[in-house]
């Protein structure tokens, strides 16, 4: 067995503390010659942690096949001292692989000493709001402007070690460590891509809106929208959050069964909704209709307290349906309105699947109303 110790000129520019404290915390990643920890081997283990002020990598490498048990031993001395084991896909992959090579040797491993932190299941969540066709660690490291030397995959090594094995050649040892060097480092300088996670997390902070006229959006369904009013007016719903962003993204959001989409911006410390409006009439539907008479000429319904000095004729017992009074304007819709409360929303009918808030001058000016326009809409999609 091989091992090779080295010095990472590493300033974390994503504040550790976030998951422990940084001498807490072990990197690792593993190469393989196959995806079968019962059948293939493990031929080099590396890992990074914060050691007497700096990051220090460690690579343990089976220069020999029989030196596979030795490269494991030495992987779980270390492990014992760190109470946080942070990986990419290793619970799916790393992790049982290096349970099976050591219930092979018999050897006495487990994983049970530290907590596992998963960087593609934390960041699983945000993968379509960051436009990633597939959400490797490379892919990654491109979306964040990470640049490697390796060219080469995992799976292209093993031939490349194989090869090791019989000549024992510099030039193929040199590509098989530094392929697992730039996963480690990689590792490293994909932690900012976590602030997405953190960011959403809330809190925000509203900080008012405005209305644009023609937005390139799709106009909202329901409440007896004319087809139409397509690119009408849109409301852009401004947030402040407590975490800077490393690149800005955009993604749209599914705001109900039977919702237009509302389009979401994030960049740096802010995140703006654009929301299609709709501009027209909708009813609020009283939930006590027992109390309320139907005015039959003028569509609406009245407290019995009023409605007692109105003729009989002109009125009747107000229903379910019809207890509601009709209310002009601007209205914004209401993100999975079925979640919400109901007496606070307008609708175009009792039974209507959409629902609506009025899009006013003083807009969410009771505290937290901002927020809670906002978190069914990320709780809905996934993003929180």
């Amino acid at each position: 067995m091989i091992t090779i110790h080295k010095n990472l000129p590493f300033s974390p520019s994503y504040p550790l503390e976030r998951i422990g404290r940084p001498e807490e915390l072990l990197f690792f990643d593993i190469e393989t010659t196959g995806f079968s920890g019962g059948r293939s081997r493990v031929y080099l283990i590396g890992a990074v942690c914060f050691e007497r002020g700096c990051w220090r990598l460690t690579q343990w490498f089976a220069d020999t096949p029989d030196s596979e048990a030795a490269l494991l031993r030495a992987f779980f001395d270390v492990l014992r001292r760190f109470p946080i084991l942070i990986h990419f896909n290793g619970d799916r992959f790393d992790l049982p692989f290096l349970l099976k090579r050591c219930a092979f040797y018999g050897l006495d491993a487990s994983f049970d000493s530290a907590a596992s932190f998963d960087l593609y299941r934390c960041m699983r969540p945000f993968q379509k709001l960051l436009g990633l066709c597939r959400l490797t660690q490379k892919d990654l490291e491109r979306f964040l402007g990470v640049c490697r030397e390796d060219p080469y995959s995992g799976g292209e090594l093993i031939h490349l070690y194989e090869e090791y094995l019989i000549t024992g050649e510099d030039a193929l040892f040199d590509p098989l460590i530094l392929h697992n060097e730039e996963d480690l480092t990689g590792m490293l300088s994909v932690l900012p891509a976590l602030c997405y996670r953190d960011f959403l997390s809330g809190p925000f902070t509203f900080q008012g809106h405005i209305l644009k006229e023609g937005a390139d959006m799709p106009a909202p369904s329901g409440a007896g929208a004319d087809p139409g009013q397509a690119a009408q007016k849109t409301a852009v719903l401004a947030y402040e959050g407590a975490v800077c962003l490393p690149q800005p993204v955009k993604l749209l959001l599914n705001a109900g069964p039977a919702s237009a989409p509302i389009r979401m911006e994030l960049d740096g410390v802010c995140l703006a909704l654009s929301v299609p409006l709709y501009d027209g009439e909708l009813k609020y539907f009283y939930p006590d209709y027992q109390n309320y008479y139907y005015l039959i000429y003028e569509d609406r319904a009245v407290h019995k307290s009023v409605g007692q000095y109105v003729e009989k004729a002109a009125r009747r017992q107000a229903a379910p349906k019809n207890c509601y009074t009709r209310v002009p304007g601007l209205f914004l819709p209401a993100p999975f309105a079925g979640q919400a409360d109901s007496r606070l929303l307008l609708r175009s009918s009792l039974r209507a699947k959409e629902a609506y808030i009025p899009c006013q001058e003083a807009l969410f000016s009771n505290p937290g109303d901002a927020e809670r326009y906002l978190f069914p809409l990320l709780v809905g999609n996934g993003l929180r």
